[in-house]
């Protein structure tokens, strides 16, 4: 029995995967009918929509009738009135709805969380919250507390456990949880002031690649943005790691230099490949040695930088594509020997590194 339930969450998760990266156009009187329901669930009238084409649209513009001050700044939704409300309504439906688990369904539910909330929590992280980061300001980025409350994860859960699990919630607890799906479901990002709520549209182009073990997906894109919207606004993602679209478009030694950011310079070498990266850099070879805990590969040491040095190894386990990556890991200027080197970030001593058979 569990094997297809198991089976069944997981294609209601890839379902629900699918519709959290849409590229369609919204469904824009759906979401309006979903949001408008909503809002009459904290007592409010329905509110007036504001449409724009991206997040960073709904960010650096004010809708109509919406008064720029500080409290409307989107970097403070959390100061905002109806946000806590709506994540408030969001988590008394969760409560009631696991209410309707416990005891009876709790081994089916302890398999969904992980098998499909969980997982598209993941490739939420790795995908969707992404160009939201991008469009605010990165110093004063809120967090994920009300794109969490919007966020497909916890729905597809609650979908999963009735369709796949058969667990029966009240017609009340149905109806809430249909008018969170099909918000969702139906536009990208939106914004609830009390009389104005702005909406995102989809992008128009994504772009992800398959990095868990349960079908997770981050953002990735080798040679152009790996999000873009109808305004022209893009994000550019290496391997799930927000960059400059120059890491992309035209990564070379000198930007890499001149580049503060560990993280962005490590995307823009991986780009260039680290071995071409040594090259065109003329790093001075250090030493070099057959790898012990790689048999058959050889680990190479350039000094890089004042006090860094850079190991190029080869990894011990297959990628997806069925090569083994060469990689580059900058360790302290004082290694001489790429044994040691190659110890130190496992936290080892040569000597104990030398006496691996394989790592991974």
């Amino acid at each position: 029995m569990s094997a297809l339930v198991q089976r069944e969450a997981a294609e209601i998760r890839e379902e629900w995967l699918g519709r959290a990266l849409s590229t369609l156009p919204a469904d824009r009187p759906a979401a309006e009918a979903a949001i408008s329901e909503l809002y009459h669930r904290i007592g409010l009238a329905p509110p007036r929509f504001h449409w724009v084409p991206s997040p960073v649209g709904a960010l650096t513009t004010v809708p109509p009738g919406v008064r720029s001050r500080p409290s409307k700044a989107a970097a403070h939704t959390s100061e905002w009135p109806l946000p806590p409300r709506f994540s408030a309504l969001m988590r008394e439906l969760c409560r009631g709805l696991d209410a309707q688990v416990r005891w009876v369904h709790q081994p089916m539910d302890r398999l969904i969380r992980q098998e499909v909330r969980s997982s598209l929590s993941r490739s939420t992280n790795g995908s969707l919250l992404i160009p939201v980061r991008a469009a605010h300001d990165a110093q004063s980025y809120p967090g994920s507390g009300w794109y969490g409350t919007q966020c497909v994860s916890w729905i597809a859960h609650y979908d999963a456990l009735r369709r796949a699990a058969g667990v029966v919630f009240t017609p009340e607890q149905t109806r809430q949880l249909d008018l969170w799906a099909a918000a969702a479901r139906s536009s990208g990002w939106w914004w609830p002031h009390e009389d104005v709520c702005v909406i995102s549209e989809r992008p128009v182009a994504v772009h992800t690649e398959v990095w868990g073990d349960d079908g997770e997906v981050r953002l990735h894109c080798a040679d152009g943005p790996a999000v873009r919207y109808a305004d022209g606004w893009d994000v550019y993602s290496w391997h799930g790691t927000q960059v400059p679209s120059w890491v992309i478009t035209d990564p070379s030694v000198q930007r890499i230099a001149a580049e503060g950011n560990v993280e962005v310079r490590r995307c823009a070498i991986e780009h260039i490949g680290w071995a071409s990266y040594i090259g065109q850099a003329g790093l001075r070879l250090v030493a070099a040695a057959p790898d012990p805990g790689n048999p058959g590969s050889e680990l190479r040491l350039f000094d890089m930088r004042k006090e860094t040095r850079v190991l190029l190894a080869v990894n011990g386990s297959l990628e997806r594509d069925g090569r083994r990556r060469r990689y580059g890991l900058t360790v302290p200027g004082f290694f001489d020997d790429p044994i040691a080197a190659a110890g130190w970030t496992y936290g080892l001593s040569a000597e104990q590194y030398s006496l691996l058979v394989r790592r991974t």
